[in-house]
């Protein structure tokens, strides 16, 4: 949770940043920072010693530029404040996961604007103040491609900076159908890039650290993308855009992989039913992109009928699926650091059905079978029977939560982290075994559970972790070993055990716990079993 000393500073620069103008000084604070960018100067302000810019722009207003490639921001006159959040991608207003125990990860105050592109800077020294280029580490939100922003307490970067001196940045981008709304199909030649353009979002965002970053101290030559759940498969999806090469020289993805993207003719029917809630026909297609025909909130109330959003296989912007067949050539020599948690659906099931923490025998099979496309020709019974031999204390409930984990969560990983391997590109593997204590333990290693420990942001989201010296011991290990994998491109520093890269021979994997160790090829029994399921990207 937020310190009261926290929140009221975060009142009073909001205060402050919507009474001035963006070509306003701010006379109040003579000693904070200014930065010139490509487009105007920013003034931030300073946080345990760390300078801190929030809400820059780094594109245009994307009502003006709807369902098309972003533009680059309209340069401003005198000095622009920026020390509060922008705004979100326009979605629907709810909690991350609508359970107060998980809140560090909610946005502070969603606001919905088409005008979201912006991104947010931590560091420690600007370029007028030291000549010393540091590693860039630039945080891709999750929520799927649906949902969330980067607003929230636990993606704070004073720690991370503190810790070991390297610039973080944040940023948000078009989400939902504002963002991959595939209408090519339907329309004419302005909306070919449409099914795509959240991801050209992340594109121009990361242009603009190229030109930018230095200027914050940063080195344009060392940039780390990471990401955790659809922040990872953002960035997966980074590694197969030919436009996107270059822009980056580390990924770290956490619970976050892409396989397959959306076909064509899928992302083409969840484009008629969306202009079909609107009420608009190809002849009057056209209409969407103008804000007074079609308001921003009625198309965040048609985001409903959509059963999924996310990239396209377009041919175009995404020439081929980001991990399908086979691992990107375009980013084999980009050095990968891919995670997973070892209870991903405690959170992403069971938050929204607390029943599943209390199942019987009797009922799991009919639960499970409600994920049959997960589990392929595979018999429920036989996965039970599996599953009871291998982990005898396990109750219904952690069979169900370890079952659907390894078929709908881990299954995608394996895959993927298989053909990084195939490749010979550097990867290193993680699996997140450290259990939370909060509400008696039953969320176990859950879905997010990783972020604020790659963060060190443990005290702010104590809601999620709890607080001990055993979670702040393993919340140095892995924030140092983000630190040094962004610094070097390699993960391996002081505060683990020697980390080998992931083969298919022995599958090391570096295991984060209260005593963090490599093993090689972790739960391998379930491994082997789920290779025995198709692999369906979820949503797709």
């Amino acid at each position: 949770m937020l310190s009261r000393r926290e929140i009221l500073k975060g009142s009073a620069l909001l205060a402050l940043s919507t009474s001035a103008g963006a070509g306003t000084s701010w006379s109040q604070e003579p000693t904070a920072p200014v930065a010139a960018t490509n487009y105007g100067l920013v003034r931030g302000f300073v946080d345990e010693g760390v300078l801190v810019f929030k809400g820059i722009p780094y594109g245009d207003d994307t009502a003006k530029h709807r369902f098309q490639p972003p533009a680059k921001p309209i340069p401003w006159a005198g000095t622009r404040n920026t020390v509060a959040f922008g705004p979100q991608a326009p979605q629907p207003i709810h909690t991350h996961s609508g359970r107060n125990t998980f809140s560090p990860l909610d946005p502070i105050s969603p606001v919905n604007s088409e005008d979201c592109l912006h991104l947010n800077i931590w560091t420690s020294k600007l370029r007028s103040q030291s000549s010393e280029k540091r590693p860039v580490m630039v945080y891709i939100h999750g929520g799927a491609y649906s949902s969330s922003s980067s607003n929230g307490p636990v993606y704070d970067g004073v720690r991370l900076v503190k810790r070991g001196d390297v610039v973080v940045v944040t940023l948000n981008h078009r989400l939902n159908l504002f963002g991959y709304l595939y209408l090519a199909q339907l329309g004419g030649p302005e909306f070919a890039d449409s099914g795509n353009v959240g991801q050209l979002d992340l594109i121009l965002a990361l242009e603009w650290i190229r030109d930018n970053i230095a200027e914050f101290g940063g080195d344009p030559k060392s940039v780390m993308i990471f990401g955790q759940s659809g922040g990872g498969a953002k960035c997966a999806t980074l590694m197969a855009i030919p436009k996107a090469k270059g822009l980056f020289h580390r990924v770290a993805t956490m619970s976050g992989q892409q396989i397959t993207a959306t076909t064509p003719q899928h992302a083409t029917a969840t484009a008629q039913a969306v202009l079909a809630e609107l009420g608009l026909t190809r002849a009057t297609l056209n209409d969407i992109k103008d804000p007074a025909k079609v308001p921003m909130d009625k198309l965040v109330a048609a985001i409903r009928v959509g059963k999924y959003y996310g990239p396209v296989h377009d041919g175009h912007i995404l020439p081929h699926d980001p991990f399908s067949p086979e691992a990107p050539s375009i980013s084999s020599g980009v050095p990968m650091m891919m995670g997973t948690t070892h209870d991903e659906t405690r959170l992403l099931l069971g938050a929204s059905d607390p029943s599943l923490f209390s199942l019987n025998w009797e009922d799991l099979p009919a639960r499970l079978e409600k994920y049959r496309q997960f589990l392929g020709s595979l018999k429920t019974e036989n996965i039970i029977a599996l599953y009871r031999t291998w982990y005898p204390k396990y109750t219904a409930s952690d069979v169900f939560f370890a079952v659907t984990t390894a078929f709908r969560s881990w299954h995608g990983f394996v895959i993927e982290s298989e053909r990084r391997a195939a490749r010979n590109g550097p990867t290193w593997v993680y699996e997140f075994d450290w259990k939370s204590p909060v509400d008696g333990g039953k969320w176990g290693a859950p879905h997010t559970m990783d972020i604020p420990f790659a963060f060190d942001n443990i005290q702010i989201a104590a809601s999620m972790t709890g607080s001990s010296n055993d979670s702040e011991n393993l919340a140095d290990q892995i924030s140092d070993t983000f630190i040094a994998f962004a610094r070097t491109g390699d993960p391996n520093n002081a505060a683990i055990p020697k980390w080998p890269r992931f083969d298919l021979t022995q599958r090391a994997t570096m295991c984060w716990n209260s005593v963090s160790q490599v093993k090689n090829d972790p739960r391998s029994n379930e491994r082997n079993l789920i290779a025995g399921a198709p692999y369906i990207q979820p949503g797709t």
